[in-house]
């Protein structure tokens, strides 16, 4: 194994599930800037996440639609352009008889 590659920097951080509102803490080397008051009173550096174990699908068993700064929309509407643009093909030329 290759010495002095891994970071020595770990503290407590609590990573925040924004799409549902759940927090947890564990021992991370993440770069922030936010801070929370922790249960226990402390308080800890916050890295804000968008999706996690409680929140993700294969982990919770759930199909939940989680749409971040309209990311679902964007793709619903670019995917319909090219599906109209297929549809609305110029007609063939007539063939002549």
């Amino acid at each position: 194994m290759k010495k002095d590659i891994h970071p020595e920097s770990y503290r407590m951080v609590v990573f925040k599930d924004m799409s549902i509102d759940k927090s947890f803490i564990t021992k991370s080397c993440v770069n922030t800037k936010d801070t929370i008051v922790w249960e226990d009173g402390n308080e800890y550096p916050l890295f804000k996440v968008e999706i996690s174990s409680e929140s993700h699908p294969f982990f919770t068993g759930k199909m939940k639609l989680v749409d971040t700064a309209g990311r679902v929309d964007k793709f619903r509407t670019r995917y319909a352009k090219k599906t109209d643009t297929k549809t609305a093909a110029p007609e063939a030329p007539a063939s002549e008889e």
